[in-house]
């Protein structure tokens, strides 16, 4: 039986969401599994902070506090802010859990038995005035390789070639602004280059996935694989499990995809089941599919399945990794440090969750940036939702209150122009299932609303305030076929937005149960009309 693993990145629990976390991988993903559980399909959706780093023993410090505070506070926060949009993990976990630790020693414990990992002693840039030596991402440079300023120690955005952090010209220290110095420190290090032709054969059966994903990891192939290290001088991580290693933890990406399957263990812990978890992650059948952005690419398609590759257990490597580019907000790239960006929580403090959902749906970057604007926040929630969805309802449903005692049944026989918009519900149906089935939710949502669109033309054109006069049956008619609109959009949106269509189906007489995708090839012999308020406000 096909099992499916969905994932989406480990946001770092050094900071509050924002809405550009949300469009590159979060909300894709759960999208993606709301839409196979309408399906019917086993599917869990597995995700969790990333809790290890540098940036997190720093912010402890600047705050006079402790990694272990920092990381719960964020954590606390991301959760408030995904039930606020309704996102629906299986599991929500952390990396500095006892489940993680034990795993990602595994990992790394296999890999050093098999060979796969070599130590070194090697310079590493090391900054003075604040007494530590610097993680790659704590550096920043001229580019080595297209000389674009401000490419980090471990990849250049600008070309996204990936860098050793030595080669960086003119290289700054990201705590202090100072340049820092060249000092000799022993590391572990994964030696990619033997995982070469496995990856290569892994990848050429890949050809389903999306252009920008291929044609990303094949050039990083195409340069030349070397290997990175995988350890740390840092005290907050995962110890590196050697009784030569005082001080030195694993780097968080080598362990933090590891934070899937602890997830998963976790979850299988809780639901009474501990063994639940072998069922997705050691079955063949199993497709695992992680959502994330396009900066998480090469560790996700590169690395993570070569560590999988060569572990005891036959863990399934990645079906597919449908990333996407990058959410700019008001014609600008989203940055933290400029305070440049919509966070989650301000968010919902003013707005519905699945306001934001809708919009960033509809607008997603899925094969190229897109841009966030409060402009067009605003005409997709009056116009496309109000004005188009939220009045079709209000239309059928207030009409049929009034004139029909809120009950719509079935015609005997179609009149051609009712024959043709159901053909033309089922047509467009198949065209969004197949759109949710390639992570094409932009198009899957403006599919949607043309159908909202197509139901308001139809009931124009009718004129059942009119019929009602002469012809009560042709009335009910156009109404009943109105209703299969409304059910449809209300199975088809769902993924979307959840708890309004769940509104949408219990003014309609469909019950507040989670749709079965099918329904919107049925019929419905009878709509009973209830409790029907304004769609969206």
């Amino acid at each position: 039986m096909k099992r499916y693993l969905v994932t989406s990145a480990l946001p770092y629990a050094n900071g509050k969401l924002h809405i550009g976390h949300i469009a590159g991988s979060n909300l894709p993903a759960d999208i993606f599994v709301k839409f196979l559980k309408l399906k019917g399909e086993d599917v869990i959706y597995i995700c969790g902070t990333d809790e290890h780093g540098a940036p997190i023993t720093i912010a402890a410090e600047q705050q006079n506090t402790t990694p272990v505070e920092i990381v719960k506070r964020y954590h606390d926060s991301m959760v408030r802010d995904f039930e606020g949009l309704g996102f629906e993990f299986e599991n929500f976990s952390g990396t500095a859990r006892p489940v993680h630790h034990k795993l990602a020693q595994e990992f790394f414990t296999n890999l050093l038995k098999k060979g796969f990992i070599n130590t070194d002693t090697t310079n590493q840039w090391y900054d003075e005035k604040a007494d530590r030596f610097l993680a790659d991402r704590y550096v920043e440079g001229i580019c080595p390789y297209c000389g674009e300023d401000g490419a980090r120690g471990d990849q250049c955005d600008a070309c996204g070639k990936l860098i050793d952090a030595v080669n960086l010209i003119d290289p700054k220290s990201k705590i202090t602004g100072n340049t820092p110095i060249l000092r000799e420190t022993k590391h572990w290090y994964l030696d990619l280059l033997r995982f070469e032709n496995d990856l290569w054969v892994w990848l050429e059966s890949k050809t389903y996935w999306k252009e920008n994903v291929r044609n990303f990891i094949l050039s990083w192939l195409d340069d030349g694989l070397i290997q990175r290290s995988i350890t740390r001088d840092l005290k907050w991580g995962v110890p590196v499990p050697l009784p030569n290693a005082e001080g030195k933890v694993l780097y968080v990406w080598f362990e933090a995809p590891i934070g899937y399957i602890s997830s998963t263990i976790e979850w299988s812990e809780q639901i009474g089941k501990p063994d639940k978890w072998k069922e997705y992650w050691l079955n063949p059948d199993t497709r695992m599919i992680h959502f994330l952005g396009k900066d998480n690419i090469p560790f996700h398609t590169i690395i993570w399945p070569a560590v999988l590759m060569q572990q005891d257990k036959p863990y399934v490597l990645p079906y597919d990794v449908p990333a996407n580019e990058y959410l700019n907000l008001e014609g600008q790239k989203i940055s933290t440090s400029r305070n440049w960006a919509v966070w989650v929580e301000d968010f919902l403090k003013y707005f519905d969750g699945e306001l934001l959902r809708y919009t960033l749906a509809a607008n997603a970057p899925e094969t190229k940036d897109s841009d966030f604007s409060w402009k067009d926040f605003q005409n997709r929630v009056n116009k496309d939702l109000a004005d188009v969805l939220g009045n079709l309802a209000n239309r059928i449903l207030r009409f049929s209150e009034k004139h029909f005692n809120s009950k719509l049944s079935t015609p005997r026989t179609y009149t051609e122009s009712t024959r043709q918009l159901l053909e033309f519900i089922g047509a467009q149906g198949e065209k969004i299932e197949l759109c949710y089935s390639t992570y094409k939710v932009r198009k899957a949502v403006n599919l949607i609303i043309d159908m909202a669109r197509e139901g308001n033309r139809f009931f124009d054109e009718a004129e059942p305030w009119k019929r009602i006069k002469t012809d009560r049956a042709a009335a009910e008619e156009s109404l009943w076929v109105c209703a299969r609109v409304l059910q449809a959009v209300s199975v088809f949106l769902y993924p979307v937005m959840p708890k309004h269509m769940t509104t949408l189906r219990k003014m309609v007489g469909l019950g507040d149960e989670r749709p079965v995708w099918d329904d919107f090839r049925k019929d419905t012999p009878e709509y009973v009309i209830s409790d029907v308020k304004v769609l969206f406000l």
